[in-house]
């Protein structure tokens, strides 16, 4: 119905009614982020060649989104991403200055078009809970 409506507002424009839905995910995305994330999973991923691997800790509201397909592939997701771009940290706020390597503003490996930031909303949009990236760690050897 969603996808109606934004057809609708958009003139029967199918890249018009692609933005109406990205900005209401957004907006539905920020009420939700003051909800309590307490549940989820811990993704692992291992570079072919065994010699750099990634941790992450991702949260969101309840165990049934925490067992979703679409969760635990954004878990994945971002666990590459740190494997492969080394952020220091989660946000700006974390950041200490200069050019520090951020996470959520790090462009998505698989689609350079969004930022990591863009990721998480979009699952949020979809899975109407409020999810946060608590922690993550990045192995590589001889680092």
């Amino acid at each position: 119905m969603d996808c109606k409506r934004a057809l609708q507002g958009a003139n029967g424009s199918f890249d018009g009614a692609l933005e109406i839905l990205r900005i209401q995910g957004v907006t539905s995305a920020a009420k939700r982020a003051g909800r309590t994330a307490d549940q989820g999973v811990v993704e692992s991923y291992i570079h072919s060649g065994s010699r750099i691997g990634a941790l992450v800790e991702l949260n969101c509201e309840t165990d049934f989104v925490a067992r979703t397909d679409g969760f635990r592939a954004l878990a994945h997701d971002l666990a590459m991403q740190i494997a492969a771009m080394n952020p220091a940290n989660f946000s700006t706020e974390d950041a200490d200055g200069g050019n520090v390597s951020v996470l959520m503003e790090q462009s998505f490996i698989k689609d350079p078009s969004k930022t990591v930031q863009d990721l998480v909303t979009e699952t949020i949009a979809t899975t109407g809970e409020n999810i946060q990236v608590r922690r993550f760690i990045r192995f590589a050897l001889g680092e």
